[in-house]
């Protein structure tokens, strides 16, 4: 795992397959959680940039991949951290109700198998407690970090914004591509044209910061991208 450091206050965690950011207040948050495997790892992280690992007082989930909640459940019982996710996805995250499986595009195809052969192999055990989230509910980190539902790469996938200094963490609902650092819409999703509607509508927000869940996050003048992605992709009316 990599620890880039993005802002004073915001450093990224890049694993094999995926990502997850850390966010200090007078508390540390931590947004996504990485593959299963990942607590222990992130946890000596924390511990490294100088925290005890008690610190981190919230995981907030983005959605339920693997990738980015496998983590969870491992590195709060290191940390006694508050797991958070949508009602929708807490359900899948609870194993409430089955893991329903992306409608993948024919080219999607050997990318999402790639990605698979890199997940690390663990029967991982859910969070033993989930908080559930809302569209609008405002949390207690990066001056009240605001939750944005945008179904489509799961059914209760959201993004958080920090009002200052304008930081958007859109999960995989958008990415940045690997190879030229241009913005779209996530793959892998649930309903591609959901997800298209989801980027018009992160596009509308003000953010200078843009952290996605894959590909490299935008530190400058995020809004202006993330507006030139969603005019290339038009939602189906």
């Amino acid at each position: 795992m990599d620890v880039i450091a993005l802002l004073p206050r915001l450093h990224l965690l890049r694993f094999p397959v995926g990502q997850a950011y850390l966010r200090r207040d007078d508390e540390l948050t931590l947004v996504d959680a990485g593959p299963p495997g990942s607590g222990r790892a992130i946890a000596d992280a924390v511990s490294a940039l100088g925290h005890y690992p008690a610190a981190v007082r919230r995981v907030v989930l983005t959605h339920f991949h693997e990738d980015h909640a496998g983590g969870a459940a491992e590195l709060a019982a290191l940390t006694g951290a508050e797991v958070l996710a949508h009602t929708a996805d807490a359900a899948v995250l609870r194993r409430e109700v089955p893991c329903p499986s992306p409608a993948l595009e024919e080219w999607e195809r050997p990318l999402h198998a790639a990605a698979l052969r890199h997940l690390p192999v663990h029967d991982v055990e859910p969070p033993a407690t989930i908080t559930e989230l809302a569209e609008g509910d405002v949390l207690a980190f990066g001056g009240g970090a605001r939750v944005v539902h945008v179904p489509g790469h799961t059914d209760g996938s959201i993004a958080l914004l920090l009002p200052f200094p304008g930081v958007l963490f859109t999960g995989d609902t958008v990415a940045a591509s690997p190879v030229d650092g241009s913005v779209m819409p996530g793959v892998f999703n649930l309903d591609r044209h959901l997800t298209v509607t989801a980027l018009h509508r992160l596009a509308a927000l003000d953010a200078d910061v843009a952290c996605f869940g894959h590909g490299a996050p935008i530190t400058g003048r995020a809004s202006a991208a993330l507006r030139e992605a969603a005019a290339g992709h038009r939602p189906t009316p």
